[in-house]
């Protein structure tokens, strides 16, 4: 419960509309706390002395107090409204500001489904628990406690009833609320699992219809969801309960205030119409003590949601921006250097990379080659500073990256990641994506060096294609090449394509990277490779081998010096291909 009041720091902006909602709140309340003595005046002064005239009057009173409660009630209802909305706005902006700052150890931490889940879902509980705290709480206290008042001032005997009531309705939430916020927390990790196996499903239907595992998928959906009702349906034992528990109290109460309130007019200690008024007092008492309880329903899901919301906006992420960030100065313009780096992934037993060191220069081509899991996507990954190097330094133009803001380092840097990423819009907008103030001519002539121009203008709206989810309506080599058109049309001083070309053919590999040439002519490329063909010209060749240099050359140093590069070498060439 702390961490939701933690983030209703955030309701500032919306202080007059919260005061405004309790004032008409209040008046609300009001009015219904004065429908009872008019209905007492009527009974005693009206129906009884049989003046047709008075009761007119009361009863004209008693409509328009009522229709003026109607009217406070849905204004006050309209502000908490629009104040959790609010809330909800600037805490789903804060989280997705937040995240956007997380290193990639902070994003494999949480995952992605769980993030999703935290942004929607849970924000969408604190808002309604905030809505009932608006509407509810204010309407409950202040009817409970103004009609104790008048009830005792009606008559205090009766009103020992109400003080036997109170403590028992008080035991029941407080108990309910210990057995229901812990399934509440449940909840909303199950809600996580159903994310995560639709995403997977989703995103991963190919594979999962071209090994038949449907089946395999329902029953994994299946699962996710039955725990999801199963714990609701634990919820809803504990609420079923309750309820019918405070309509009994509700109703022993009538029955005891009918009882004794008929034994004192009898002695004549007491009218009817303060009896009813009594009565009606005793009743606003209970459906509050009632409101609370279904509120006190509700609190425990925010309560849970801001736990979850919270753990987000209050990990500090890995990376972070300088406090004196330096900048460069130097004549050399994309010179990358590796001084005995070492990194290692969290929970991993042994360092990913180790004591690497290799330089990189502007107007050459570095190619970096091993085995699978040998560490090749993780350093490249370390030069545009998105995991942070555990001893070491990376160095753009002799600086530590660690010293350049991270918005500095990477507007110099063009990365083409191994899973080429697409986004939901125009083909135009995915290349713009790079440099957005590109214009249409910087646009086709990246397609055109990245080899996309000839299957974008067959497309309906040529560069004004929409592209589906994902890209999902490309082909994996189409993905690729407006990636690395994307990355050409920023012009930067450091291109790295992290096995960027790996979905294309022999002929298009080749055409790409004969027009790569002309255009990178000034600038750093660094190339990760699984094909020793498409390197073998490469400036500088660096040879990993479980995490470590195997060798650096150019591929005929290698040849004679790196025993790790000939196998490599040797299981992809023939004799006659070497020749």
């Amino acid at each position: 419960m702390r961490n939701l009041f933690k983030l209703y720091r955030n309701l500032k902006p919306f202080i007059l509309m919260i005061l405004g909602a309790i004032v008409l709140t209040f008046l609300q309340v009001m009015a219904n706390l004065e429908l009872p003595t008019l209905m007492s005046n009527i009974v005693d002064k009206g129906i009884i002395t049989g003046d047709i005239a008075y009761i007119w009057k009361e009863g004209g009173y008693m409509l328009l107090i009522a229709g003026g409660g109607v009217l406070c009630a849905i204004l006050a209802s309209l502000m908490a409204v629009r104040t959790a909305m609010g809330l909800g706005k600037i805490l789903r902006n804060k989280v997705f500001d937040h995240v956007e700052h997380f290193s990639l150890h902070e994003f494999n931490k949480f995952g992605a489904s769980t993030l999703l889940t935290r942004t929607t879902n849970d924000i969408t509980q604190i808002q309604m628990s905030t809505i009932w705290l608006l509407t509810m709480t204010e309407n409950a206290l202040f009817t409970s406690v103004g009609a104790l008042i008048l009830a005792h001032s009606a008559d205090p005997q009766l009103t020992r009833i109400l003080y036997v009531v109170l403590p028992i309705v008080a035991l029941v939430i407080v108990i309910v609320s210990i057995l229901v916020v812990p399934l509440f927390g449940l909840v909303q990790k199950q809600i996580d699992k159903i994310t995560r196996v639709v995403r997977e499903n989703i995103t991963g239907i190919r594979v999962v219809r071209a090994f038949n595992r449907i089946d395999h998928e329902k029953e994994r959906f299946a699962r996710a969801n039955a725990d999801v009702t199963n714990t609701y349906i634990r919820v809803n034992h504990i609420m079923a309960v309750l309820m019918p528990l405070m309509m009994m109290l509700l109703n022993v109460v009538t029955v005891a205030v009918l009882w004794f309130g008929s034994k004192r007019i009898d002695t004549g200690n007491l009218s009817i119409g303060p009896m009813l008024a009594f009565m009606q007092y005793a009743l606003q008492i209970l459906i509050a003590l009632v409101m609370l309880t279904v509120l006190f329903i509700q609190l425990p899901r925010g309560a849970a949601a801001s736990d979850r919301v919270m753990a987000v906006l209050e990990t500090v992420p890995e990376i972070s921006d300088s406090s004196d960030p330096k900048h460069i100065v130097a004549m050399t313009r994309g010179q990358v250097r590796f001084d005995d780096v070492t990194f290692s992934y969290d929970g991993g037993e042994e360092p990913a990379l180790s004591n690497i060191t290799f330089e990189a220069h502007a107007g050459e081509t570095t190619a970096i080659i091993g085995s699978t899991g040998s560490g090749k996507s993780t350093l490249v990954n370390l030069i545009p500073r998105f995991y942070e190097v555990d001893s070491g330094k990376v160095l753009v133009d002799g600086v530590d990256v660690r010293d350049l803001t991270q918005q500095d380092l990477r507007s110099r840097i063009g990365f083409v990641p191994q899973k080429a990423i697409l986004f939901t819009g125009t083909v135009a907008d995915n290349i713009r994506y790079g440099k957005e103030d590109a214009t249409d001519e910087e646009i086709v002539h990246a397609a055109t060096v990245a080899q996309a121009a000839e299957f974008i203008e067959t497309m309906p709206d040529g560069y004004a294609t929409m592209l589906s989810e994902g890209g999902l309506n490309l082909s994996g080599g189409q993905k690729q090449r407006l990636a690395i058109a994307r990355a050409l049309v920023r012009r930067p001083e450091i291109y790295v394509f992290d096995d960027s070309f790996s979905a294309l053919d022999f002929k298009t590999d080749a055409k790409l990277r004969a027009a790569l040439r002309g255009e990178t002519r000034d600038a750093t490329v660094i190339i990760v490779a699984q094909r020793v063909g498409s390197i073998m010209n490469a400036d500088r060749i660096i040879v990993l081998n479980e995490g470590k240099v195997a060798g650096i050359g150019t591929h005929k140093e290698l040849m004679a010096t790196c025993d790790v590069y000939r196998e490599i070498v040797y299981s992809q060439l023939s004799e006659e291909e070497l020749a």
